[in-house]
């Protein structure tokens, strides 16, 4: 399973890649195995500043529907518009292009709390 060095990791199966002030969200590549073919995406809460915790999405899958929940507190600049157009990306490269949410942090202490890929390793195996 793909677990990225650079990435910070939620018990939630989010991941997190900070730059500067800035991040991206998305989920990992277990998170969307478990969940199975994803078609749709609905993003809550765009332009709005949601604490550590609140869900941002909702993520419909052939098997299921899951929300998704924010790593660390963040004020959601966009969603990736190209889940809304094609949410199977998501399956493809959870990583990269399958991003979906890019927040402002407003407590970067809160990435402290979050796991290492080693750490999160160990709660998938």
């Amino acid at each position: 399973m793909n677990i990225p060095a650079n990435l910070k990791y939620t018990k939630d199966h989010e991941w997190i890649r900070v730059e500067g002030d800035v991040a991206y969200v998305g989920i990992t590549e277990f998170a969307q195995g478990e969940l199975g073919d994803v078609v749709f995406v609905e993003f809550k809460a765009i332009g709005e500043t949601l604490d550590k915790g609140e869900a941002f999405c909702s993520i419909e899958a052939v098997k299921t529907v899951s929300d998704s929940y924010m790593p660390v507190s963040g004020e959601v600049l966009e969603a990736n518009n190209l889940i809304e157009t094609a949410p199977e990306t998501i399956n493809k490269d959870s990583y990269g292009n399958g991003w979906l949410i890019k927040i402002r942090l407003t407590n970067p202490s809160e990435l402290n709390d979050l796991m290492t890929p080693e750490q999160y390793q160990g709660i998938v195996h």
